[in-house]
Parts: C-alpha cells; sequence; structure tokens
C-alpha cells in the first residue's frame, strides 16, 4: 500500500513494454506453443501485480543509477521487469531478457522508450 494515502498504487505500461511484452508473447506462440507463451505473459503481468501493494519491493536497478530515476526491477523467469514511480503511479518502462549483455539496458532505444 501506498503509505501516504493507505491507497494501491495505480500500475502503468509504457508503450516500449508493452511492446516488448507482445514480441516476447509472439516469439514462444511461435518458437514452442501458444500454450507457454501464454504462461510466460500471464507470470509477468501477475508479477507486477505486488507493486501495487508494495512499490519498493523490487530491488534497485543499478545499471541505470546514473540516470536518477529511481529505477526498480523484478525478476521472472528470463526477464527483468523494470519500472519507476511517476506521479501517477508505478509505470513499467522495460522487459528485459537476463540472458542478455546488461550493458544493452543502457541502449538509446531502451532510454527513449521507457519514457513513453
Amino acid at each position: 500500500m501506498n503509505q501516504k494515502t493507505g491507497s494501491f498504487m495505480k500500475i502503468l505500461w509504457s508503450e516500449f513494454s508493452i511492446k516488448l511484452l507482445s514480441e516476447i508473447y509472439t516469439y514462444y506462440k511461435e518458437k514452442a506453443s501458444p500454450s507457454v507463451a501464454k504462461k510466460i505473459k500471464t507470470d509477468i503481468l501477475t508479477a507486477t501485480k505486488q507493486l501495487k501493494k508494495h512499490p519498493e519491493s523490487g530491488q534497485i536497478e543499478l545499471n541505470l543509477e546514473k540516470l536518477n530515476e529511481g529505477y526498480r526491477y523484478l525478476v521472472k523467469g528470463n526477464y527483468k521487469i523494470i519500472y519507476k514511480a511517476i506521479s501517477e503511479g508505478l509505470l513499467i518502462t522495460d522487459i528485459f531478457d537476463t540472458r542478455q549483455d546488461p550493458i544493452k539496458l543502457s541502449d538509446e532505444e531502451r532510454k527513449t522508450g521507457s519514457n513513453t
């Protein structure tokens, strides 16, 4: 719960993170099966629900710390769900495959996409 108001935080998704979630779903639907794709997507969506009550439950994202925007993350399976607090609630900015080089978190597209 939000300690100041006693209410739950609203979870918002950037266009970039929605695009990534869709790409993850499509990839697993084609490479594995629709049921595997649905499970991975559902697991990611379910993981973000804990943030409504516990917005600071994710760890600080050290790879984005230099941006001074308070990025945090949750890990679900092979994916790092990156988010930050904004005035309207919590914004999911990125879904990053942890099997990739973490330096990619600093890619310009990711930084730009996380602001929408």
